[in-house]
C-alpha cells in the first residue's frame, strides 16, 4: 500500500483566516527584503489527504521571511513549540536553502499577528507540510539577494557564490557583499509561486547535521516562559466554579462567605460562569474554597468496566475502508483460524503543563497568551465569546509545556478573555491537575475484532479487521494478505452523540496506537500457531521493501535469534506505519509473579526519508517509546458517568524514570524521501510490542490495554 494513505490526519473544525495582507505586513515591520509565496501545491496535498474532514481548507498559504537591515533572519510560521523541536529544524531547513549560518535565524511561531495562518501543530504534519514551502521561499529569497548583489557588484549572476549570508565573486573573494549591506534601507517585496531551484541534498551542510535544541539552554536554566509565566502589573488570578460531572447543572450558588472580602473580586454571567479572582493564585483558590454549590447531576449508565458492551451496542454501520479477494471463500479452506476481540480504554493526555492563559485588554485590542497547538484557532474562539472582530484578537504562544492533541480546544484562552473583559484588568486562568483531567478530550475507548486465518506454510491467508471508534488511521494492514477487509465503525474519535460519556479527541498519532495494538497482537498469535519466529513470521509476509529494511535493521542491532514464541525469553516485535514513517521495534521484557511488567530493552528502527536533525529524530523516538509505557501498562481514566475518579498522578499512572528501558534508535538512511513525520510514530508500537514480548514470556496474550499489573496477575492464575 502507497504510504500516502496512512497521511490521514483525524482534526477537523478549524476555520481558516489570513491575518495579514502585504500591506499591513510592510508596515508592521519596515526595512529589510520581504518575501511572501504561495504553497499551492504543497497545500494541496494537505487538503488533498484531508477532503473528508475538511472542505474548508484553502489552497493559498501565504508565510514570510524577513531578511533584516543588521542580516538576521526571520522566520514567521504559525507553528508552535511544544517540544518536537520544530524551533530548531525549521531554522536548519531555512539556514540551509538561503545560505546562512543557523545561529543567524530567529524563529517566531505562533503569533496571530506576525505569523500567517496555520491549521494547527498536530499529525506529525510542521516537516512534511510546512517545510517544502518554506524551503522554496528560501531560495527564492537567496536568488532575489544573488540578483541584488550581481548589480551592486558589478559581476554576472552565475559567477556568485554565498556563503554565510555574504555574497562573493568565485573569481574574486575580497569582492564581496553581504545580506545585511543589500538590505540596508531597501523594501522589496517578492511574490513567487516555488520556481526557483531547491539546494540539493548533497549539498546541504545543516541539514542532516545533529544540532543542539535552539531551545535547550532556555529551558533547562529556567529562562523560558510559558503562558503562566506572562505577568503584567496589576494582573488577577482567576479561579472557576466547576461541575462535578459532565452533565451536571448548577442548581445553586453560595458565596456569602466573602461578602466581606475586599480582595477577592466575583464574576457571574450567563446564569452558569462563576469566578473567583485575586492579586494572587493562592488567594483566588482559598477564596473558590468557600463557595458552597449545589449541582443536579444525570444518573451514569456506563463505566470503565462496561464501556465496551455500551460501545458495541451504539455502533452505527461500518464504513469499509479497504478491500481484495474473497474473505467467506478463503476462511473455508484454512485450518488455522483466530479470532480476538482488543480492548483499549480511555487515555489522558496529561501533559506536564496544564492549560493555561493571560489575557490583557487595551483600547479594542484583545491579547492572549495561550498554552495551545492551534493558535488561530484559539483566535476565533476568543472573538466569538467576546463579540469582536478576530482582526481584533491577538493570540501568542509561547513554548507549550507538552500537547500531544490535547491542546487543540481553547477553553482556558476564552476564560480568561471573558474576565479580562469583563474586569477590566489582564486576568491569569492555570487549570489545575483535576481541571486538566476533567476538561480533557481523552483518546477514546475502542474496541477491534479481528478474523484471520494462517496457511500450513505460514503465509497470512484471510484477513477480516473491524474497529470501532478508534479511528482509521492505521487501520489498513500493509502485510501481503490476498483476502482482506478492513472496515471502520464511528466516525474516528469525536465518536458520535450518545457514544462517550465526556468529550474525546485526537492523542498523539490518533487511533494508530489501537490499531497497532491490535494488528500486532494478531500477527504474533498466528505467528506461534504457525509455529514461525516473529520476526521471520512478519518478513515472510511482508512485501514492502522499506518495511523488511526497519525490520531487518531492529534485528540487526537487537541481535535477534530465531525461536517460536513463548520462548521464555521476555522477546516482544511490532511493526508499524505512521505520518509517512515506517517504524519496527523489538523490547525484551522481565515479568514477575506478581504481573509486574519491566521493560529492559527496547530497540527502534525507524525510516522517515530524509531527516532533517537526527538527534532530534532520536529524541523523538526515545519520547513516543518512554510515553508509549503509559498507555502500554498503566495508563487508563476511571469514570463514572460523566464524572471522572482520576484528579492527579496518584490514581492516573504515567511512566516513572525507574520504568525507563535502555533505547537503542537507528535511523534507517533514505535520502532519497522527502521528510516524513517524526513525532509520533515509535509510540504505536507500544501496546503491540509490550503484549508480545509478555506472551513471549509467560505465555500468557493480553487483550486489553493498559496491560496492568492486576491484569497480568489474573491472566497467570487464571
Amino acid at each position: 500500500m502507497d504510504s500516502k494513505d496512512y497521511l490521514e490526519i483525524d482534526f477537523s473544525d478549524i476555520t481558516a483566516r489570513f491575518p495579514l495582507d502585504r500591506r499591513e505586513f510592510l508596515k508592521l515591520f519596515g526595512g529589510g527584503i520581504f518575501v511572501t509565496f504561495c504553497a499551492g501545491s504543497s497545500l494541496s496535498l494537505q487538503e488533498r489527504s484531508q477532503r473528508r474532514v475538511r472542505p474548508q481548507l484553502p489552497t493559498d498559504f501565504n508565510a514570510f521571511l524577513h531578511v533584516r537591515e543588521d542580516g538576521r533572519v526571520s522566520c514567521f510560521t504559525g507553528k508552535i513549540e511544544m517540544g518536537q523541536g520544530v524551533i530548531t529544524s525549521i531554522a536548519q531547513m531555512l539556514a540551509d536553502e538561503l545560505e546562512v549560518s543557523l545561529d543567524s535565524v530567529d524563529m517566531v511561531m505562533g503569533d496571530t499577528d506576525l505569523c500567517p495562518w496555520d491549521m494547527g501543530t498536530f499529525g506529525s504534519m510542521t516537516t512534511r507540510f510546512f517545510g517544502p514551502p518554506l524551503r522554496a521561499a528560501a531560495a527564492e529569497a537567496r536568488e532575489v539577494l544573488r540578483e541584488l548583489a550581481a548589480e551592486h557588484l558589478q559581476v554576472p549572476r552565475n559567477q556568485l557564490a554565498i556563503r554565510d549570508g555574504v555574497i562573493f565573486d568565485k573569481n574574486n573573494k575580497e569582492k564581496s557583499v553581504s545580506y545585511a549591506q543589500l538590505t540596508k534601507g531597501k523594501k522589496i517585496e517578492r511574490h513567487l509561486e516555488e520556481k526557483a531551484v531547491l539546494e540539493a541534498v548533497s549539498n546541504f551542510t545543516v541539514v542532516g547535521d545533529s544540532i543542539n535544541r535552539l531551545d535547550a539552554e532556555d529551558k533547562v536554566t529556567g529562562k523560558a516562559e510559558y503562558a503562566g509565566d506572562i505577568h503584567w502589573p496589576g494582573m488577577l488570578f482567576a479561579k472557576i466554579l466547576r461541575p462535578p460531572s459532565h452533565g451536571a447543572k448548577l442548581k445553586s450558588i453560595d458565596s456569602s462567605a466573602l461578602n466581606s472580602r475586599k480582595d477577592v473580586q466575583i464574576i457571574t454571567q450567563d446564569g452558569d460562569f462563576f469566578a473567583v479572582l485575586h492579586a494572587t493564585p493562592d488567594g483566588a483558590e482559598e477564596a473558590l474554597q468557600q463557595v458552597k454549590a449545589q449541582f443536579d447531576e444525570p444518573e451514569f449508565t456506563v463505566d470503565n468496566k462496561t464501556i465496551f458492551d455500551h460501545l458495541l451496542k451504539v455502533a452505527p454501520e461500518g464504513e469499509i475502508v479497504s478491500e481484495e479477494g474473497d474473505i467467506r471463500s478463503e476462511s473455508s479452506r484454512v485450518n488455522t483460524i483466530v479470532e480476538r476481540t482488543y480492548l483499549d480504554g480511555y487515555v489522558a493526555h496529561a501533559p506536564m503543563e496544564p492549560h493555561a492563559a493571560t489575557a490583557r485588554i487595551e483600547g479594542e485590542k484583545v491579547t492572549v497568551w495561550a498554552s495551545t497547538q492551534t493558535p488561530f484557532s484559539a483566535k476565533d474562539e476568543v472573538a466569538r465569546a467576546l463579540g469582536v472582530s478576530p482582526e481584533n484578537v491577538r493570540i501568542i504562544t509561547p513554548y507549550v509545556g507538552g500537547g500531544f492533541g490535547g491542546k487543540t480546544v481553547n477553553r482556558q484562552a476564552v476564560e480568561a478573555a471573558r474576565l479580562a473583559k469583563l474586569t477590566g484588568k489582564p486576568v491569569q486562568v492555570v487549570w489545575s491537575r483535576k481541571e486538566e483531567f476533567f476538561y480533557d478530550s481523552f483518546r477514546p475507548a475502542a474496541v477491534v475484532k479481528i478474523n484471520s486465518g494462517v496457511s500450513d506454510t505460514g503465509q497470512i491467508a484471510f484477513w477480516d479487521y473491524n474497529v470501532y471508534f478508534a479511528g482509521q488511521r492505521g487501520s489498513q494492514h500493509f502485510y501481503a494478505i490476498p483476502h482482506h477487509k478492513t472496515a471502520v465503525y464511528g466516525s474516528g474519535w469525536r465518536g458520535g452523540q450518545g457514544t462517550h460519556p465526556f468529550a474525546t479527541g485526537a492523542w498523539r498519532a490518533p487511533a494508530n496506537n489501537t490499531n497497532t495494538f491490535a494488528r500486532e497482537s494478531q500477527i504474533d498469535i498466528m505467528a506461534s500457531l504457525a509455529k514461525k519466529d516473529p520476526v521471520e513470521f512478519r518478513l515472510n509476509n511482508l512485501k514492502d521493501k522499506r518495511m523488511q529494511n526497519v525490520l531487518k535493521a531492529a534485528a540487526n542491532k537487537f541481535g535477534w535469534k530465531p525461536a517460536v514464541s513463548p520462548s521464555k525469553r521476555g522477546f516482544g516485535v511490532a511493526l508499524g506505519i505512521d505520518a509517512g514513517t515506517y517504524v519496527a521495534a523489538i523490547a525484551h521484557v522481565e515479568v514477575d509473579s506478581d504481573g509486574h511488567v519491566q521493560v529492559k530493552r527496547v530497540v527502534c528502527a525507524q525510516d522517515m526519508g530524509l531527516v532533517i536533525n537526527p538527534e532530534g529524530a532520536l529524541i523523538q523516538m526515545e519520547g513516543c517509546i518512554t510515553m508509549g509505557l503509559g498507555y502500554a501498562l498503566t495508563e487508563e481514566i476511571h469514570f463514572r458517568g460523566g464524572n471522572i475518579l482520576d484528579h492527579n498522578f496518584d490514581t492516573y499512572k504515567i511512566p516513572r524514570f525507574s520504568w525507563v528501558p535502555k533505547i537503542e534508535s537507528v535511523l534507517v538512511e533514505n535520502k532519497k524521501l522527502s521528510p516524513q513525520g517524526g513525532g509520533e510514530p515509535a509510540i504505536i508500537l507500544m501496546g503491540g510490542l509490550v503484549a508480545n514480548a509478555i506472551y513471549d514470556a509467560v505465555g500468557i496474550r493480553m487483550l486489553q490495554l493498559p496491560m496492568t499489573r492486576e491484569r497480568i496477575k489474573d491472566a497467570m492464575e487464571a
